[in-house]
């Protein structure tokens, strides 16, 4: 049990094992729901305002559409995830349980730690990834007041220069310091993030609309492509949709801690829809308005403040975007791999051990390196994203279609063979079929469409994996009629 005084109280739950609970797992209580409309909010303003966020919306430009037809993609996009998480996040906010408990209710006691597992390297690799992107703008920082520092670039240590590895265990050891105080500082910590961000994209937006005006939206920075605009806006929204696979299955981490469903659906409506598209217009006038002033699509935010030349200005980008990225990987990379971690081993692993375990695997997998292959990036996107997709699809089926969202809450902590989701030996074969069934289709059409092989199906594939795993699941368990009630239990 972890005994950090930040921790939140929870609920005992009687006759738990061991191996199923602790105290980071348990049931949040009422008191410990302290998570209200701007908290919800302000996560998803952390997980949207960053440096990877950013460039990810400034690369829809380079699908042959316009400024307009982006930002329309956008909003069809970030409203299917919007309805999306409210489905995901309704479980962990009934039961007051993180994501690999909730795991637990389709895949059973033991088989949740497949789940738990896939998505927690998913995890691991971007918490990396994030890491270094911060430390880039650390880097930036340096050299814009100590200009001399550049003579320690040109060193090469496992793939980072001097400056490179001071840059990156500097926003490791920052992040870490932060992030093992808790939740409720974790919390705190992402309602000042979230906003934050704000200052400097609407001052870079200002800045570039008094330079072009508003005639850079109708840019295309790319040839158009063969094909409709209808067809190349309904791939970029399903990029959207992809972009969020990760926190499609892990939203219950936060939600778990809302006050209400009120605060979660408000919190969620405010951070993904409305929030999304402020942020997307602000992305569509700075990376389009790039090319008049600087004479080329710049994707890059730090860059951009860079090539304004006043130190004091690049001083408010980077600290501005390095609190950015902290707050995403807080969110999407973090909170999550920890709980994950946690629940392989909860006798021994609680939330903050899980969390540094975390932050050493990220740096074992060398991300300045892996984010240098652009082939790597769109290979892990691809295999990953159609992995979670199934994932996401029989979780909400299990749920919403055989479950009736009715769940015996005692039966997620207990090993006994009575309990109605210890299936066999504590794993749920029909799951784990589905997502092995489910998650071969859909990894198999990725990447034999990034090479050729079949018709491309583009950024489907979480869609695919997600409508696969949810059908072959209710098929399967349509023969196994679960019983939800047993001696002693009692459905909530």
């Amino acid at each position: 049990m972890s005994g950090h005084s930040s921790a939140p109280p929870v609920l005992a739950v009687p006759g738990s094992n061991p191996r199923l609970y602790n105290h980071d797992l348990a049931p949040v209580a009422p008191a410990g729901r302290t998570w209200g409309i701007f908290s919800i909010f302000a996560m998803w303003m952390s997980d949207v305002h960053s440096v990877g966020g950013y460039t990810f919306a400034a690369s829809l430009f380079f699908l042959g559409l316009t400024g307009w037809e982006v930002l329309l993609a956008m909003v069809v996009g970030i409203t299917a995830v919007y309805f999306l998480m409210n489905l995901i996040g309704r479980p962990s906010l009934k039961y007051g349980t993180p994501f690999p408990v909730v795991a637990r209710m389709s895949f059973g006691v033991m088989g949740a730690n497949i789940a738990a597992g896939l998505r927690g390297i998913v995890g691991i690799v971007w918490y990396g990834v994030q890491t270094y992107f911060a430390s880039k703008a650390v880097q930036a920082l340096v050299l814009a007041f100590y200009p001399s520092a550049e003579a320690l670039t040109h060193s090469n240590y496992i793939g980072l220069s001097a400056l490179g590895w001071f840059s990156f265990l500097f926003m490791w050891v920052f992040q870490l310091l932060i992030f093992l105080n808790g939740m409720e500082t974790i919390r705190k910590f992402i309602d000042f993030c979230g906003p934050v961000v704000y200052i400097v994209m609407f001052a870079l937006a200002i800045w570039i609309l008094a330079q072009t005006g508003t005639s850079s939206l109708s840019l295309r920075l790319s040839p158009r492509a063969e094909g409709s605009a209808i067809g190349h806006m309904a791939n970029a929204a399903m990029l959207i949709v992809a972009y969020f696979a990760a926190l499609l299955l892990n939203f219950g981490d936060f939600s778990r801690f809302a006050r209400n469903e009120r605060a979660m659906k408000v919190g969620n409506f405010l951070g993904l829809p409305v929030n999304f598209i402020v942020f997307a217009i602000i992305t569509v006038i700075v990376t389009a308005g790039t090319v008049k002033v600087f004479g080329e699509a710049i994707m890059d935010p730090v860059a951009i403040v860079e090539r304004i030349g006043n130190p004091w200005v690049v001083a408010l980008g980077s600290i501005t975007f390095i609190v950015a990225t902290m707050g995403i990987n807080i969110v999407a990379n973090f909170v999550s791999p920890a709980y994950d971690i946690s629940n392989l081993y909860p006798e021994k692993i609680d939330f903050r051990l899980g969390g540094l375990i975390t932050s050493i695997l990220s740096v074992l997998v060398c991300p300045w390196i892996f984010v240098s292959s652009p082939q790597a990036i769109t290979i892990f996107v691809s295999i990953f994203g159609a992995a979670l997709g199934p994932m996401f699809g029989i979780m909400v089926a299990d749920y919403y279609l055989v479950k009736h969202q009715q769940i015996i809450l005692e039966d997620l902590y207990t090993m006994s063979p009575e309990g109605s989701l210890h299936f066999e030996g504590g794993w749920n074969r029909s799951a784990l079929i589905a997502l092995a069934v489910a998650g071969f289709i859909s990894i198999s059409l990725s990447l034999f469409g990034a090479y050729g092989v079949v018709p491309n199906i583009g950024d489907w594939g979480w869609l695919i994996g997600a409508t696969l795993g949810a059908a072959l699941y209710t098929a399967l368990m349509r023969r196994e009629a679960p019983s939800l009630s047993r001696s002693g239990g009692a459905v909530a």
